[in-house]
């Protein structure tokens, strides 16, 4: 999938795109890289970004690396660790994938800040299903 056929493929979840605000900002085989700008929108309480923001930023990430045109893939279970609280407003996801089996599949995110520390890091299982 192109790095446009995905952002057009993806627009379609609308809580990630519209609500959360992330876009796609590279794509490959069994890779992904998205980002989105901290707003007031994604903080918590306490004045931080949500962990549930930042769970949906890799959750995002791991479904455009993991699916293609041909192969709809569906997460079995996910796994955050949270590291650290973010030094400024940009968060990005780079997913990559593991090991990628005939149904089975796993991936790992890295979401980092802008400054390139690591905020969180999520494991993810995901079952391949045929299109119909």
């Amino acid at each position: 999938m192109t790095l446009e056929e995905a952002r057009e493929y993806f627009a379609a979840d609308k809580f990630a795109t519209e609500k959360t605000g992330i876009t796609i900002d590279e794509v490959g085989e069994n890779y992904s890289k998205c980002s989105f700008v901290i707003t007031d929108g994604h903080l918590a309480a306490h004045g931080s970004v949500m962990g549930g923001a930042i769970f949906t930023l890799a959750d995002f990430a791991f479904a455009v690396a993991s699916n293609t045109k041909e192969q709809l893939t569906v997460t079995l279970g996910s796994n955050i660790s949270f590291i650290s609280m973010p030094s400024d407003n940009r968060l990005t996801g780079e997913c990559r994938c593991i090991k990628n089996g005939r149904k089975a599949c796993f991936f790992e995110t890295n979401i980092t800040d802008g400054t390139g520390k690591l905020i969180a890091r999520v494991t993810s299982d995901g079952m391949h299903i045929q299109k119909t």
